[in-house]
């Protein structure tokens, strides 16, 4: 059999060119991935197996998400008066933290321009049940706009029932804009999308696509949960909208999740937060209330930070070092996903080295397996420092909780991972006042006494291949 010369020629001219490829994205792997180790995993896949690496970095090697920045510039210009008398006016009501926070008070101007403000209300809210009544309770009390955003919209009966009252809204003349993650949606019907946008409801996905930098790349994701109503009432938290959160997946039950309600300034954040990732997705400004309303009833000391890959910063892995830079009595944390970065690895093992008492509360029940699997790596590092690992037990835990001695309290989307760290669009609400970080300490306490504490000998004792699948995913971890 004869073999055609021009075949092997063509062949052989597109194998160089290939690795030549691969080189080249290597190089830039080498100068634009967020970590050595990213860099280096990256770069050797990419020189070894440039056929399979170069279309996998395409798809997921960027961390920077290109367009989103520049788009906000041109917005800020084009209503420059109104941003400037909106942050002005959300100033008057910045507070003098207590001297052991006061350092998170130019981090939290640096990164988004706005304090920590006084004349808030934050009311915990656990569970799906007790989250969903609140706000369906906001959006029926709604007379002038609603904007609500989420990372995942199912098209089941809580679906349909935040449908519903939407549109029952929309009936009444009152203005709607939703906005959803489509890979986080990818589920969600078009008819349920008709439905809403029928009665007059904006709808958008977030298009994590759009622009020229990103028009491959599927690792982004908008993974904020927000729900504005009037420019008077915010809720943040961890719950997306769909059975599940009520604990109706028979696999997960029952779901464990805490949400938040915001009153005050905070909500102009919120509010803040959304309009950016709307004008993103549509380009379109939206007209909304900029009048404060604080409670000053409650006069609680909060801020809300909205953080993403288009930050100039990385504002999320830097707000949260520095947050955990400061416990000196206690640090809880409360996260599904473990896969911390080694600066905050680092954070974690010197505050437990200072006598802080760090308690890392996880779920016993995996919902994305590789991540599950990589949290066991990091066992041996924590026992050896002190640091106490919990496995909640009853059902699924989904929270993003994080506690700071007797003085704040933090609930949001943010996980403890690699993702929201340096991937995703995230909001997390903190608030430093008693009540609240009372309130967060007794939940935190119930959620232990029905944990188990992670014994390192027990997992000394499984099988070498779960072992070894454990440690495929610790160093797959930089490529996430």
């Amino acid at each position: 059999m004869l073999i055609d010369s021009s075949a092997i020629t063509i062949y052989s001219a597109a194998t160089v060119f290939v690795h030549a490829l691969g080189v080249a994205h290597a190089a830039h792997a080498v100068m634009t991935v967020r970590s050595s180790q990213g860099a280096i995993a990256w770069g050797i896949s990419l020189i070894t197996f440039p056929w399979l690496a170069i279309p996998l970095y395409w798809v997921l090697g960027r961390t920077k998400f290109h367009g989103y920045a520049e788009a906000l510039r041109s917005v800020y210009e084009q209503h420059y008066q109104l941003a400037r008398q909106t942050y002005n006016d959300i100033a008057q009501f910045q507070v003098a933290l207590p001297d052991k926070l006061a350092q998170l008070q130019p981090l939290a101007k640096a990164f988004t321009g706005i304090p920590f403000t006084s004349g808030n209300a934050a009311e915990l809210l656990i569970n799906g049940q007790k989250t969903y009544e609140a706000m369906l309770s906001a959006i029926a009390f709604a007379t002038n706009y609603i904007l609500l955003q989420s990372y995942i919209v199912n098209d089941d009966q809580a679906g349909e029932e935040f449908k519903q009252a939407l549109i029952d809204k929309a009936k009444q003349g009152v203005k709607i804009y939703f906005l959803y993650d489509e890979i986080g949606s990818n589920k969600l019907s078009r008819v349920y999308l008709q439905s809403l946008c029928k009665h007059g409801i904006q709808v958008s996905a977030f298009h994590t696509t759009r622009g020229k930098g990103n028009r491959f790349q599927l690792n982004f994701r908008n993974h904020r949960k927000i729900l504005v109503v009037d420019g008077e009432i915010g809720f943040v938290g961890g719950l997306n909208i769909g059975d599940e959160y009520l604990g109706k997946n028979p696999r997960l039950s029952p779901w464990r999740d805490t949400h938040m309600k915001l009153q005050g300034p905070t909500v102009q954040s919120l509010q803040a937060s959304f309009m950016q990732d709307w004008y993103w997705a549509t380009r379109k400004f939206i007209d909304v209330n900029w009048e404060i309303k604080p409670n000053r009833e409650a006069n609680q000391s909060a801020f809300v930070l909205p953080t993403g890959p288009a930050d100039k910063h990385k504002a999320c892995n830097l707000f949260f070092v520095n947050a955990i830079n400061e416990a000196q009595t206690r640090l809880w944390i409360a996260t599904p996903y473990f896969v911390p970065d080694d600066a905050t690895l680092t954070a974690l093992k010197l505050a437990a080295m200072r006598g802080v008492d760090v308690r890392i509360l996880l779920p016993n029940r995996p919902d994305h397996l590789f991540v599950y699997l990589c949290s066991f790596s990091y066992y041996s590092e924590m026992d050896a420092i002190g640091i106490k690992l919990y496995r909640y037990k009853q059902g699924f835990m989904h929270q993003k909780i994080i506690l700071i001695d007797e003085d704040i309290a933090g609930v949001g989307t943010v996980n403890l991972d690699n993702r929201s760290f340096f991937l995703n669009f995230e909001v997390m609400g903190f608030v430093a006042a008693p009540k609240f970080v009372e309130s967060v300490e007794k939940m935190l306490e119930d959620d232990l006494a029905v944990s188990v504490t992670v014994n390192f000998s027990e997992y000394q004792k499984k099988p070498l291949w779960f072992k070894l699948a454990v440690r495929i995913s610790r160093l797959l971890m930089p490529l996430l």
